[in-house]
């Protein structure tokens, strides 16, 4: 094997033996934690709501669920007498078109979006998601495909796998969703975000949950990084640092080390994959963010509303960025793309 190709495997590595410790931690700090049961009005299709409906109404936030924001342009606005800021502006906007033009969330009238109606939408104040084309090109794309495919039904994306995530030779949910550009990043974080929010609906119970793995968004990236369960190489820590665009291909053996390194977290606490997501998530956005993580910041409002920083940050006794500088790294930067 070449220097070339060999550096790209020595680029990141799983700790297993760290993984398994985070686990036993983790586990022990969630005796009573509930998940998100995905239910809020304002940013969910109603609890009442027929299952072809909430299947197509996740399926189309999900495949909108990416880089909304930008270092100096924040995806944020207040709707009604709140502030909503990311994914949580993505999600109240597509409660309020849900309540006021319930047909939007069809095959038919995605298959025939523009831009200026995505840019319509997904505007709130100043605030507008900086790929508008691309994503009216995915919400086509999605449309016709479930015309060509499936009738247009959503639903029958889960009768068709059988409600298994994994099946034969592409013919799971996971695999069927690849057909949607929207859906075919290599990692399949938009793929297991989708499943975990029609699980936690009730609108399928995977019948092989051990093939659940978690969705790696920045958060979990960040979060492998720094609490060492994922290694990676100085000359990546480099870029890291300052900022620079990732590879595709870094970008790619990263998260797929934080999937795996992840899975084992999961394995060692026994936690189902999609739950101990919702705490990474909670974790990564509350208390060890970006720029301010709980053990060099001390305990936020945000962090101390949760429970999880009495005294300091959970985790510090195995996480080595809570010692060492050079690990308290930020996310890395990989911006153009729709994948995550």
């Amino acid at each position: 094997m070449s220097e070339s190709h060999s550096r790209l495997w020595r680029a990141v590595w799983v700790d297993f033996d760290r993984s398994r410790r985070v686990g036993q931690v983790i586990s022990s700090l969630l005796g009573g934690f509930k998940p998100d049961p995905f239910t809020d009005p304002e940013l969910y299709p109603p609890v009442d709501s027929s299952r072809e409906l909430v299947t197509i109404y996740f399926l189309v936030m999900v495949a909108m669920d990416h880089r909304l924001s930008r270092p100096s342009k924040p995806y944020e606005a207040v709707v009604g007498s709140r502030l909503y800021h990311g994914a949580d502006l993505l999600y109240r906007l597509g409660a309020a078109k849900l309540s006021s033009d319930p047909d939007f969330f069809t095959a038919e009238r995605l298959s025939k979006l523009t831009a200026d109606d995505v840019k319509d939408w997904l505007s709130a104040g100043a605030s507008r998601p900086p790929d508008i084309e691309v994503r009216a090109r995915l919400l086509r794309d999605l449309g016709e495909k479930l015309l060509r495919n499936y009738g247009g039904s959503a639903w029958s994306l889960i009768v068709e796998s059988r409600g298994r995530l994994r099946y034969g030779v592409g013919e799971g949910f996971v695999d069927r969703l690849k057909i949607f550009t929207a859906y075919q990043d290599p990692v399949e974080k938009k793929a297991f975000l989708l499943a975990k929010f029609l699980e936690r609906r009730g609108v399928v119970r995977f019948s092989d949950p051990e093939n659940k793995e978690l969705p790696i968004d920045n958060h979990l990236a960040r979060l492998a990084v720094r609490t060492g369960i994922v290694g990676v190489s100085e000359d990546l820590l480099e870029r890291i640092r300052r900022g620079l665009e990732f590879e595709p291909i870094d970008d790619v053996l990263l998260r797929l080390a934080a999937r795996r390194a992840w899975k084992v977290v999961s394995q060692s606490s026994g936690l189902d994959p999609f739950v101990l997501d919702d705490f990474l998530w909670m974790f990564g956005r509350k208390c060890c963010t970006r720029d301010h993580p709980t053990c060099r910041a001390g305990c936020s409002s945000g962090c101390g509303s949760l429970g999880w920083c009495d005294g300091g940050c959970p985790l510090s006794n195995v996480c080595p960025a809570s010692r060492d500088n050079r690990l308290m790294v930020p996310e890395h930067t990989f911006y153009n793309t729709w994948w995550y």
